[in-house]
């Protein structure tokens, strides 16, 4: 079995135990893009979604597949979840892209068009339990590129895992490991690997410290969802005004 065919079983296991409440995180996302859709003028034309670390679409292909969408592009940085990703999406009636790519990267990327001109903007940007391997200084920087890469009236739903207010690594690291020392259904390797990549990867935004920060970068920010233990959550982000920018 290759590396990535024991990595991606021991992540399979965790999603169909729902051990990291993957169902609820995805009701909560539907029912926030339908809120955001309902609010939408009529005139408007379909949006399109950016789904930044799609995966292979195990919880999300249904839920996207239903929308009203102009063009969907999933992007993952490992390639190999792509074509998983394509069959779950099946037959959308919409365009799909699929990139390899990096998240922060997709964030700063200048234009795609000529140099000099606006970036491309997008009408809504999805992202679930990837942005929490990015540094705290990442996270700014993918804050403020995102808000670039958006348009005025667009969503950003970041799904993810968060540290509490007071909070430190090391507490939420030594919570979380214990908690997944009682996931069922992984053996010995598989939480050991598990608990590994946390101690190596995982830099969750701390809550309070990351809406301050997100306020900063131009964004709006309201918990749609929270799980039930106090790791999981959806932050629902809009773009607004800076409240760091400098008045004329």
């Amino acid at each position: 079995m290759s590396l990535f065919e024991q990595q991606w079983q021991t992540y399979r296991t965790v999603l169909e135990h729902d051990a990291m409440e993957h169902r609820a995180a995805a009701a909560a996302t539907a029912e926030a893009l339908q809120a955001w859709l309902a609010e939408r003028p009529a005139h408007r034309s379909p949006p399109s979604l950016v789904d930044l670390g799609c995966g292979d679409l195990a919880r999300m292909a249904d839920i996207f597949r239903t929308l009203p969408l102009d063009t969907y592009t999933g992007l993952d940085l490992t390639a190999s979840v792509l074509p998983l990703a394509a069959r779950a999406m099946g037959e959308a009636p919409f365009p799909c892209t699929w990139q390899q790519g990096d998240l922060l990267d997709w964030a700063e990327r200048p234009t795609p068009l000529a140099e000099g001109s606006k970036p491309e903007r997008v009408d809504v940007i999805h992202s679930a339990f990837a942005i929490h391997h990015l540094s705290d200084s990442q996270k700014i920087q993918f804050l403020r590129g995102a808000r670039n890469r958006i348009k005025p009236d667009g969503l950003l739903l970041w799904v993810d895992v968060f540290q509490n207010a007071d909070d430190s690594r090391e507490t939420y690291l030594d919570r979380y490991i214990d908690r997944v020392r009682d996931w069922p259904a992984l053996n010995t390797l598989q939480t050991k690997a598990i608990i590994e990549h946390m101690q190596e990867f995982d830099w969750p935004a701390q809550r309070g410290t990351i809406e301050t920060i997100a306020a900063q970068e131009g964004w709006s920010w309201r918990w749609a969802w929270r799980g039930s233990h106090g790791s999981e959550a959806l932050a629902v982000l809009q773009p607004c005004s800076l409240k760091n920018a400098s008045t004329p």
